[in-house]
């Protein structure tokens, strides 16, 4: 019997775990593509139904606003991490790899 839970189900959890972490100081690491990786420091201010906003500060006091997909948090395109303890949020890298 298999027991995996179904990527739409997973993307509800991330989801919802997202909607309860709205308002915090997070870090988001993600990979653009062509070995260029964007790491940057800033606030959940929204969740929505397919994508989540991230406020991140730019140079000089600007901010500006980054949007998301809950899959590419389930893909591991795009990493958050806590910003007082360094620990990974919402890691969904598979224990046993894909045979």
């Amino acid at each position: 019997m298999d027991t995996e839970i179904p990527s739409v189900n997973r993307v509800d959890d991330i989801r919802d775990e997202l909607v309860a972490l709205q308002g915090q100081r997070i870090k988001v690491r993600a990979n653009m593509g062509r070995s260029r990786i964007v790491e940057r420091t800033g606030t959940l201010v929204g969740a929505h139904p397919s994508l989540f906003v991230v406020e991140v500060e730019e140079r000089r006091g600007r901010r500006a606003r980054q949007s998301y997909q809950y899959v590419d948090v389930l893909t591991n395109t795009v990493e958050l991490y806590d910003i007082d303890s360094g620990e990974r949020i919402l890691d969904y890298t598979p224990e046993e790899p894909l045979q």
